[in-house]
């Protein structure tokens, strides 16, 4: 008798209990056939992922084989012609949960991977995602679907973006991948300098390596406002470049204009609103949506209204993180929200 009860409570148990499985059937081919060999390296402490309700029953989210085994055969099902790069692919933690409040519930996907390429020198960071993604049930009830087919779509981006990106000068040993973020901002001149160099920088990779673009002058207009950098002949708009230091002060471009950037113990940073960041309009009324940090010159789409006066509005923002590794913002996660 009490056998059989053990075997109903278990089959009552595993009925109400459901898994999801991550999909990783997006196509992540490389278009320039560049990668030789995968490794993938799950270096997270709990293999399991989380579990969010559907209704009244469970839902685990989980990979059908493992994280190194799915992700490894997912490249090389779309990549069958090989390249001359060893990449190397570091899950870092992934993690599913859910908020339960009165009526409904958020459920909260936490994901960071990164990507190096192997060398007779070491390892040499490409790139990573370090995201945060939600969703409401009262946009699905089907959280753990939702939260699966995010997962699917960022480590396809990472894999995309990795193809394409130009692998980082720096070597770490392997013995250094589990702690490469800490081993590589040690390296990274911008974080150690004490006087800043003036002069535009392209990209996040420059700023941060303190190399700015050879030749180029910044010129002011009537206002003291900072509008082109000059070298030679060639002028261009101070919005196509990334960052730019003047008199040895740091200015970050955004779609409103620029800010100052700051420092301390925890990194660089700008102190913005989410109005300045990801505006609707820009003054001209021209519509430029959610620009990514890392992107030149937050792609503003409008020439700045320049009333709006040296380094953006005088308005105070909580603090916004530049991610060393991306050049995107690392956004708190109550940004925007009203205290």
């Amino acid at each position: 008798m009490r056998n059989i009860f053990l075997f109903l409570l278990i089959s009552v148990f595993a009925s109400a209990q459901k898994i999801e499985t991550i999909d990783l059937s997006k196509s992540i081919k490389d278009g320039k056939n560049s990668v030789k060999s995968l490794t993938v390296i799950d270096q997270r402490a709990n293999p399991e992922i989380g579990m969010v309700m559907y209704h009244k029953d469970e839902v685990k989210i989980t990979f059908e084989n493992g994280a190194e085994k799915d992700i490894k055969d997912w490249f090389y099902k779309y990549n069958p012609v090989r390249g001359n790069n060893d990449m190397v692919f570091l899950l870092e933690s992934l993690n599913i949960s859910e908020d339960k409040k009165e009526k409904y519930s958020i459920g909260k996907l936490e994901l960071r991977a990164s990507t190096f390429i192997r060398k007779e020198d070491g390892y040499h960071f490409i790139d990573r995602k370090d995201t945060i993604a939600t969703v409401s049930s009262r946009v699905t009830p089907y959280l753990a679907q939702s939260l699966a087919r995010k997962t699917t779509l960022i480590l396809t981006e990472l894999f995309k973006e990795s193809y394409k990106a130009v692998p980082w000068e720096f070597t770490i040993s392997e013995n250094e991948l589990p702690n490469y973020a800490s081993v590589l901002k040690e390296k990274l001149s911008i974080l150690k300098a004490d006087e800043l160099k003036d002069g535009v920088y392209k990209d996040y990779y420059s700023f941060f390596t303190h190399n700015p673009e050879p030749g180029f002058t910044l010129q002011e207009n009537d206002k003291g406002i900072i509008t082109k950098a000059v070298k030679g002949e060639e002028k261009t708009g101070i919005r196509h470049f990334y960052a730019f230091v003047h008199k040895g002060i740091a200015y970050k471009n955004i779609p409103v204009g620029y800010t100052e950037i700051f420092k301390d113990e925890n990194g660089l940073f700008i102190e913005v609103t989410k109005a300045e960041l990801f505006p609707e309009t820009t003054t001209t009324g021209v519509s430029i949506g959610v620009a990514a940090g890392g992107l030149v010159g937050g792609v503003i789409g409008a020439v700045i209204d320049v009333s709006l006066s040296n380094k953006k509005k005088n308005t105070l923002g909580p603090k916004v993180y530049i991610d060393p590794f991306t050049g995107n913002y690392l956004l708190p996660e109550d940004f925007g929200k009203a205290k």
